[in-house]
This record gives structure tokens, C-alpha cells and sequence, in this order.
């Protein structure tokens, strides 16, 4: 299978980039790299962009973290570098090799606008490329980036580089983790819990937008397929996890139920970074090294924290919410859509520090198992089907509302949240409210979203069943013809028999008639007296 997918690998657009892990770089605090079309530092001769010197925002965040200069996070990237490629154009990459989201080409001047599809109305071959994608990202080491394994005072100022190989599949794992460990203050055990630069704030939804966006990009390059989008997972009014089959992403193993079954590939796939009360107890960051099996056990949770999965009426409520977000920002945010989304806010009433989870965490909490740590939750495959969902809902709000681009704060929002902050940890750089912006000026939409009538949608949905009939047509046009000829057949075999049954009168049905005759009750076909009473006939009902 292998050999189908591999394709020519190009600098990726992922933290931290290969050829920048090294003593030089660090010590130089630039990301730099050479673009491979012309060999200059971020294509520089070719146009595409140039190395400059990083620009941070110096607006003053919340009070959830009080500390200054302590974690590598603070300020996004300098701690590493103060130099990267800024791209012009629709180039993108750390080296301005690739395009931005939405553009193709090698020129880059190629518009497609992608469709993100319900994983149900999926063919059975699409399923099939969507878990063998998934599995092959997960066996593929990485080319293009590593990940750190230890702080910059840890690695003595960038003398001491310590990262680590990981796949594909995992480097993004441990991004999700990077995000959102806590802040390490120096010794066992002094550690900043209150302290995540993606979750619990405005960030949450434009940062994990841009983390889908950068997965999906980095499966098409894997494979080679452009036309790969990530399917959702519609879970509104679900009574249980629809997903979780050996087809999709992996039932339930009938010996263990915290276990995927045997016949789920996922059953095989190791879990890293998701021990996080381990790390702060030591001190330190995930060594990126395998911790076990994926862990899933769907439905057996705590139902005093999670009644049911979100209904119709709960993602309704949520999308009704006029303001971005309220307050502080954060988790005691009331009325705030995205803290209703995120699901700190109750679905029903709005207001913020909810003792139950809604919406967003409640999936996190009904999977019951690796999904439901902060750190650890992208190990899951389910991850990325129900973030995709999620985005949508961002996706309804934004056009729904079509929020000015000051409902995003610029000011004052936990750290790593204000509009203008880099996000963390990302190569090449975003900043947050660069994504306060619809999908379609990104180059995707959503199936269900469609600006289109209801008889497209339908053609969606029903589209895996249409091309299941392509396979087994032949059969059914063979099966068509043999059909024909024995009615033939029959109809030959029946007229000869009346023939023959003229010549013999003994049998003939009318001396037979009376011995069988019934009184008749009521007429097998309706009168037209009935039809004029308005009851409904096969004609009408059709």
C-alpha cells in the first residue's frame, strides 16, 4: 500500500521545522530555511518571501498568568527565533514553499475551494482511503519537523538542541499537547496549571481552525492527494458514538471496553504526551515516546459531569448568541458563543463556569478515554472529526452573525489569546484574528453549509449510495436480461398451455366455477366515489 502513497516530501509547515532544530539556527535564532526552487533563504529570488524580523504584539493579557520571561510559549516565537520567512503572495511555509490555504499550483495561483463532508455520506472506498491515510500518517516518520523534548534553558540557550523524530500523524499530537501543557516554573512539581494558548479563551476556535487546516495539508502531501478533505462528524442528538465501528474508527474490543477491537487498525496505534500529571510532577515536558494503547470507552462516563451528547436545540441556543465572547474571556465568560461552543457555558442558559460540560467538552468526556485529556486528546483519530464539526458550528456563527473584527479582543485576553498574538507553536506564523474570517475566504466549505438548494444537498448525501450501484451495475443489467428472458420464456410456456387447455373442454372453468365461488364483500380497486371523498389511492399518495 505503501508504494501507492508515497510521494516526494517538501518542507512542511509544522513547529519545529527540521532544518531549523539545529545548534546554528538556535544559536543564530533564525528560521530561515532554503526554499528547494531556487535555493535561496524563504525564495527569496523567485519572490516569494524574504527572512525578516519577527514582529510580536505588545498588548497586555489577562491576569490567569501572572508570570513573565518563564515559558518558552511567552511571545511567540522569540524565544527560538527572531528571525522567519514572511511570505508574499499566496506563498506559505516556514521556507515559502507551499501555498496558502485555499490556493494550488505551483504558482500558487490556482482557487479551489474544498468540501469537508459528513463521514456518513462517504463511500465505502472513501472510507477505506480515509483510515488507511489516517494509519499511514501514523507509520510515517516525518521528513520535514521534529518536536522538542526540553526547554530552551534546558537546552542551554540553543546550544544543546533536544528534539525528537515523530510520524506525521504524532507531530500534531504532540502540537495539541505543546499548546496546552502547563507552564514549567523550574523543579518538580512547580508547575502553572491555569495556562493553555488554544483552550479556555477567544483562541480556541480560530487556533484549532488553523490546526485542521495545516492536518489536512500535511495528508495531502503525504499522499499526494489534493482532493482529501477531512469528513465531520455530525454528532447532534447522537445516542451513542456512530463512529466507533471497525469500518470507521474502531469499535469496541469485546475482552477489554477501555480497548479498540482487534479489528480496528487503531487497535495497534501507541499514545504519547498524554500523561500530563506525570509531567508536572517531574518538572518536564513529554519525551514524545510511546505510552501505551489508544484508550476509548464510550458512554461509560461520569454522567453527573455529562448528561447526554449536544441536541439540536443545545447547538441551536449556542449559535443564537450574539457576542464572540464577554467578560474576562475565559471560562466564567456568560453569554459568550464561544465559551458556550467550547463548553464551559451551559447550552441552556449561557452562563459561564457551568457545572456540567456542554457541547465541545461533553464529546471529549462521553469518549472516556485518551479523548478526554486536554493534552493527550488528538491521539484519538475521533479528534479530528469532531473538531471539523465543531468548526462548522464557528463556521454557521460567523455567517450567521457576521461579527465586526472588533469582537475579537486585542487586549487582555489570557495570555496568547489577544488577536494579534502568534500562534503557538506554528511555523510559519498566525496570528489569532487572522482567522475570525469564514471558511470560504480559507478555500473550504462544509456539505450541510452548502449555499445551495435543498435538492443539492440531497444529491450529497445520497452520492455514496449512487456510487456503490456503480460497482454492482453490470450485475444488475446481466441480472436485467436474464429476467427478460425467462418472462419470455414463461409467457411462451403459458400461451402454448391455453392452447392446448381449448382443446379439452372437461376442464374448462365454468363447470367448475360454482364449487369455489365466494360472495363478494367489497371491490379490490376503490370507486370513484372514494376517490372523491378525499381518501388517498396509490395514484394520489404518489
Amino acid at each position: 500500500m505503501s508504494s501507492a502513497f508515497m510521494v516526494c516530501f517538501v518542507p512542511s509547515f509544522q513547529q519545529f521545522p527540521r532544518l531549523c532544530a539545529t545548534r546554528e539556527a538556535l544559536l543564530a535564532k533564525e528560521c530561515c530555511p532554503r526554499w528547494e526552487g531556487d535555493g535561496s533563504a524563504c525564495g527569496a529570488r523567485s519572490g516569494r518571501g524574504f527572512c525578516q524580523d519577527v514582529q510580536v504584539e505588545d498588548q497586555p493579557h489577562g491576569p490567569q498568568y501572572p508570570f513573565s520571561g518563564l515559558d518558552d510559549r511567552e511571545k511567540w516565537p522569540l524565544v527560538f527565533y527572531n528571525r522567519t520567512c514572511q511570505c508574499a503572495g499566496n506563498f506559505m511555509g516556514f521556507s515559502c514553499g507551499d501555498c496558502r490555504f485555499g490556493y494550488f499550483g505551483v504558482n500558487c495561483n490556482e482557487r479551489r475551494e474544498s468540501l469537508r463532508r459528513n463521514v456518513f455520506h462517504l463511500t465505502r472506498a472513501e472510507r477505506i482511503r480515509l483510515v488507511s491515510y489516517l494509519n499511514l500518517a501514523k507509520q510515517t516518520l516525518s521528513r520535514d519537523y521534529v518536536v522538542a523534548t526540553g526547554t530552551y534553558r534546558e537546552m542551554e540557550n540553543g546550544s544543546n538542541p533536544m528534539f525528537a523524530d515523530a510520524s506525521v500523524y504524532d507531530i500534531f499530537v504532540w502540537m495539541h499537547y505543546y499548546v496546552s501543557r502547563s507552564a514549567l516554573l523550574g523543579g518538580p512539581g512547580n508547575v502553572w496549571t491555569n495556562v493553555d494558548f488554544a483552550h479556555w479563551a477567544p483562541a480556541f476556535l480560530p487556533w484549532h481552525r488553523v490546526y485542521l487546516l495545516h492536518w489536512e495539508h500535511e495528508i495531502r502531501k503525504l499522499t499526494g492527494d489534493m482532493g482529501f478533505s477531512i469528513p465531520y462528524w455530525d454528532w447532534r442528538d447522537a445516542q451513542g458514538c456512530d463512529v466507533c465501528t471497525d469500518e470507521l474508527m474502531g469499535g469496541r474490543n469485546p475482552q477489554d471496553p477501555n480497548l479498540l477491537s482487534p479489528g480496528s487498525v487503531f487497535s495497534s496505534w501507541k499514545v504519547l504526551c498524554s500523561r500530563a500529571q506525570e509531567y508536572d510532577n517531574r518538572g518536564v515536558l513529554c519525551d514524545a515516546k510511546e505510552e501505551g494503547p489508544l484508550r476509548r470507552n464510550p458512554g461509560n462516563h461520569n454522567h453527573d459531569l455529562v448528561e447526554q451528547l449536544p441536541t439540536s436545540a443545545e447547538v441551536e441556543f449556542t449559535l443564537s448568541l450574539t457576542n464572540y465572547d464577554t467578560g474576562p474571556v475565559d471560562r466564567s465568560a456568560n453569554m459568550s458563543f464561544r465559551n458556550t461552543l467550547e463548553g464551559f457555558g451551559d447550552p441552556r442558559t449561557g452562563l459561564g463556569n457551568s457545572s456540567r460540560r456542554g457541547m465541545h467538552a461533553a464529546l471529549h468526556v462521553f469518549m472516556n478515554g485518551s479523548m478526554t485529556s486536554v493534552q493527550g486528546s488528538a491521539n484519538d483519530p475521533i479528534f479530528l472529526l469532531h473538531h471539523a464539526f465543531v468548526d462548522s458550528i464557528y463556521e454557521q456563527w460567523l455567517r450567521r452573525h457576521r461579527p465586526s473584527p472588533s469582537q475579537f479582543p486585542d487586549s487582555n485576553a489570557p495570555i496568547g489569546h489577544n488577536g494579534g498574538y502568534h500562534m503557538v507553536p506554528f511555523l510559519p506564523l498566525h496570528r489569532n484574528r487572522e482567522y475570525f474570517i469564514s471558511s470560504k475566504d480559507l478555500g473550504y466549505e462544509y456539505s450541510y453549509l452548502l449555499d445551495a438548494s435543498k435538492y443539492q444537498r440531497l444529491s450529497e448525501s445520497i452520492h455514496p449510495y449512487l456510487e456503490e450501484l456503480q460497482g454492482v451495475w453490470p450485475f444488475l443489467l446481466l441480472s436485467a436480461l436474464l429476467g427478460g428472458v425467462v418472462a419470455v420464456a414463461i409467457a411462451a410456456a403459458i400461451l402454448t398451455g391455453t392452447r392446448r387447455y381449448k382443446k379439452l373442454p372437461w376442464l374448462h372453468v365454468r363447470k367448475w366455477k360454482h364449487l369455489f365461488a365466494l360472495p363478494e364483500r367489497q371491490p379490490l380497486i376503490w370507486s370513484s366515489d372514494k376517490e372523491e371523498t378525499g381518501h388517498p389511492n396509490y395514484q394520489t399518495v404518489m
